[in-house]
């Protein structure tokens, strides 16, 4: 059963209507000819021929939306008739709207041909009549085909084109907004875990260290010891207001004129061993700094500084928090075969790992910890891996980072092949640390 065609357009009824309404008046009037065929004079149909070819030709043109292809064969046959039957000016007017509808709202294989259908009609009607009437008059028949058929088909193909252009253009305005959405998008998430890390490795440090030595400090009878673990309370509640006080400046200065403040380095590490060391003092817990890079190496980009200073950070908090008592070992090296050609640079932090069942950490902690560092070792480029390792004197917690030296930053820290490496080997503890 073949489809339904839809019904037509209201504009299209209005042209139909005023079409069969002016032809049948132009005919009451007496304004209708005949065709002129040499020596045989004017040939006249009856009447019955000129109004169904006028009926024909307004069904034609409610059909110019719905179904052009059926409503310009409908409309040539008409327009056949009408030529022999009174050449109607209403019938004529409307097939050149039927030709015009059919290449701007046909299928493109007949809107790409009927121009040059149409011209190659007028052409053959300009040559044939002038090759056998050998008149002067007969270039009127090629001037006549030429209005019938490629002036309407020519205008609808520019009409179409110009409306394909302008569609195409919207569409490519709707892909450029659609991608900036994208990217403005992108650029929050990015900019919110940038936001995360930071607040996460500049207090999350000093607020362990305070819950830590609170504990020590109400389970403790020592006097001295209390007054010591209040002393790092203190010491850690001050540097924490003086973090959060420099992150919340930095929100509300950005897009000012302020100055950057300074990222920390890797000279300061002394410094963050030495207070991790003092946090550590009723934990049972020693720390050593081993930088094995040989003397006199190139300064490392600012990038890679950043994230080993804030894997090394996050990974003596997770330690003051998670690891059995014992060393705690930071190790800088310069690796030349990493995965760029000014090689890498190895950050390595290893702990002793508790495997009690049922053991709490010392600290809550957010579980976010490795998260934060694989994030920043993706951005470079780099690899992490963090989980329990066998060890000289038993199992211990490593944390091992190679950021490349030479590499550039990655749009998407998200495509990190290393990202599920360590979910295998002790799901509890990462997702602890």
């Amino acid at each position: 059963m073949p489809p339904r065609l839809p019904p037509p357009h209201r504009v299209d009824v209005a042209i139909a209507s005023g079409g069969l309404l002016g032809g049948l008046l132009l005919m009451a009037l007496g304004l209708s000819g005949g065709v002129y065929l040499g020596d045989l004079g004017p040939v006249v149909l009856p009447h019955v021929w000129t109004v169904t070819s006028l009926v024909a030709m307004a069904g034609a043109e409610l059909l110019r939306r719905v179904a052009p292809g059926t409503a310009l064969a409908l409309g040539t046959a008409a327009l056949a008739v009408d030529l022999c039957g009174g050449s109607l000016i209403a019938t004529v007017l409307m097939y050149t709207d039927v030709v015009y509808a059919a290449v701007l709202y046909g299928p493109a294989p007949l809107a790409r041909r009927l121009p040059s259908a149409c011209g190659m009609v007028t052409v053959a009607a300009t040559v044939v009549p002038l090759a056998l009437l050998r008149t002067p008059e007969s270039l009127f028949i090629g001037v006549m085909a030429a209005l019938l058929t490629f002036a309407p088909a020519g205008t609808g193909a520019i009409v179409r084109n110009h409306r394909e252009a302008a569609e195409a253009a919207r569409l490519e305005a709707e892909r450029t907004a659609l991608l900036a959405e994208l990217d403005r998008r992108e650029a929050v998430v990015a900019e919110r875990a940038r936001m995360a890390r930071e607040l996460h490795d500049r207090v999350a440090g000093h607020l362990s260290a305070i819950a830590i030595h609170s504990t020590a400090a109400l389970s403790l009878g020592d006097a001295a010891a209390t007054d010591q673990a209040l002393g790092v309370i203190r010491e850690n509640s001050v540097r924490g207001l003086a973090e959060m006080r420099t992150l919340i400046e930095l929100l509300r200065d950005a897009g000012g004129e302020t100055e950057p403040t300074a990222a920390p380095t890797l000279d300061a590490l002394d410094s963050l061993v030495e207070r991790a060391r003092s946090d550590a003092a009723v934990s049972g817990l020693e720390f050593a700094l081993c930088d094995e890079r040989p003397p006199g190496a190139a300064p490392l980009p600012a990038p890679v500084e950043l994230a080993a200073y804030r894997i090394v950070q996050e990974s003596l908090t997770n330690a003051l928090k998670h690891a059995a008592p014992g060393e705690v070992t930071v190790r800088l090296a310069h690796d030349a075969e990493g995965p760029s050609a000014a090689g890498a640079l190895e950050v390595s932090v290893t702990s002793p790992y508790d495997k009690r069942p049922g053991r709490r950490p010392r600290a809550p902690g957010s579980g976010m910890g490795v998260v934060g560092m694989r994030e920043r070792v993706s951005v470079l480029g780099g690899t992490l891996q963090a989980g329990p390792r066998p060890g000289a004197s038993g199992t211990v917690w490593r944390v091992r980072a190679v950021l490349p030296l030479g590499g550039t930053l990655s749009r998407n820290p998200d495509r990190n092949p290393d990202r599920n490496l360590d979910r295998n080997l002790d799901g509890k503890g990462a997702s602890n640390r």
